[in-house]
């Protein structure tokens, strides 16, 4: 009889722990505020991964571990140049900060051990738009779109020659901090971004790396623009939707408007990312485990 109590009383513990990490927030977005410190519940047997809207420039933390092996309350993994880290905690009651760079600001996480961790926490940056009021978006036609790729496409060559025809342009270009999603076997990058703000719209240059042995197939009208946590598609793209294995595809798309037919406004000092369609299927990918996978931590004192 006793041990039938223990086994009862064993089981309602299992049944209460799986319930709380069911009923909490496992997945969660929050607005990027470097004036705010983030809570983020961790476990000892999950692990919680932070992802940011491009890359992270740096990582400065006390009592982290990359391997486990080392002392340490908590352990983490984060590749270099990558947008997202992983951590989990090694011991119970742990609680540290972690002070993560990016975007030329500094963002502070307040990690502690919790039977209810947040396994997926998504960081947005809010859009920055231009100061002009919002109104309906101005009707722009396929052809008129086709001719604001060509611009983009020849801009160079029309500002040295023809600075009329690109008169009132903006644009930018992101060698100093380069915008780059990265999808695992692929990875998109902007290169250079106009707007044509009588059209409301922007125009982006955006180079795609297929960094498999098999051709990476996309649809090529299938491109969505991302500022913030809003997505915005594409009105017209210059784009074949094939990537040749270990190669490169440069290709040019447009974003109009929002998609309920206003104004986006959007600034190009925003941080951007690029999605698109993907038609081939991914590379097989070794199976996942709970524990992070190893990579060096690297220090806000420099780059990493």
């Amino acid at each position: 009889m006793k041990s039938i109590i223990r086994l009862l009383s064993l089981a309602s513990s299992v049944l209460v722990a799986n319930d709380t990490l069911a009923d909490s927030a496992a997945i969660q977005q929050v607005w990027l505020d470097d004036h705010t410190v983030v809570s983020v519940p961790v476990a000892t047997n999950h692990v919680t991964t932070i992802s940011f809207p491009s890359s992270i420039t740096a990582i400065d933390g006390a009592g982290f571990t990359v391997d486990g092996k080392m002392p340490g309350t908590f352990q983490l993994a984060y590749t270099r140049g990558s947008a997202f880290l992983s951590v989990r905690a090694l011991v119970p009651r742990a609680s540290a900060n972690l002070n993560i760079r990016w975007n030329d600001q500094t963002y502070v996480f307040d990690l502690f051990e919790s039977n209810a961790p947040v396994l997926s926490l998504n960081l947005e940056a809010p859009p920055i738009r231009d100061e002009t009021s919002a109104s309906q978006a101005p009707a722009v036609s396929p052809l008129k779109l086709l001719s604001l790729l060509d611009k983009a496409k020849a801009f160079p060559l029309l500002k040295s020659q023809l600075p009329d025809s690109v008169a009132g342009v903006g644009f930018t270009t992101y060698d100093d901090q380069p915008l780059v999603s990265d999808f695992n076997d692929y990875q998109i990058q902007i290169e250079q971004a106009f707007r044509f703000e009588a059209e409301d719209t922007l125009v982006f240059r955006v180079g795609i790396t297929n960094k498999s042995d098999t051709s990476l197939i996309y649809q090529p009208d299938s491109f969505e623009l991302r500022a913030g946590n809003r997505l915005y598609p594409q009105s017209v793209s210059d784009a074949d939707g094939n990537v040749p294995p270990n190669g490169q595809s440069i290709v040019y798309f447009a974003v109009t408007g929002t998609p309920d037919g206003g104004r986006n406004n959007l600034s190009l000092k925003n941080q951007f990312t690029v999605l698109l369609k993907r038609l081939s299927p991914p590379p097989s990918m070794p199976a996942a485990t709970n524990s992070p996978s190893l990579h060096p931590v690297h220090s806000s004192r420099g780059q990493p």
